[in-house]
């Protein structure tokens, strides 16, 4: 039995999916929390505004590199034999 397995596209959604979170955390921490609930020395909104703008980096170098890395690849295949054992 053969099977193919594309590892370019589970990179690629591991990327997105990551830069996803920190977009929706960003956007919690920036617009659903009080900017002071941990006093003035942390600035929750500040914090949420980094992390946005790590997920949108995030999210356009993985559509970006998601061509690049299936142009390099070349279709690796698994092979797996499920034979029983001589007895």
């Amino acid at each position: 039995m053969t099977v193919a397995v594309p590892a370019v596209c589970l990179e690629v959604v591991m990327g997105v999916g990551v830069s996803i979170f920190f977009l929706t955390l960003g956007a919690i921490l920036k617009f659903a929390i009080d900017p002071d609930v941990f006093g003035e020395s942390v600035r929750m909104d500040v914090i949420g505004v980094i992390f946005m703008i790590v997920g949108g980096v995030g999210v356009v170098l993985s559509i970006v590199l998601a061509p690049r890395r299936g142009q390099t690849s070349d279709g690796r295949l698994m092979h797996r034999e499920n034979n029983p054992p001589d007895l």
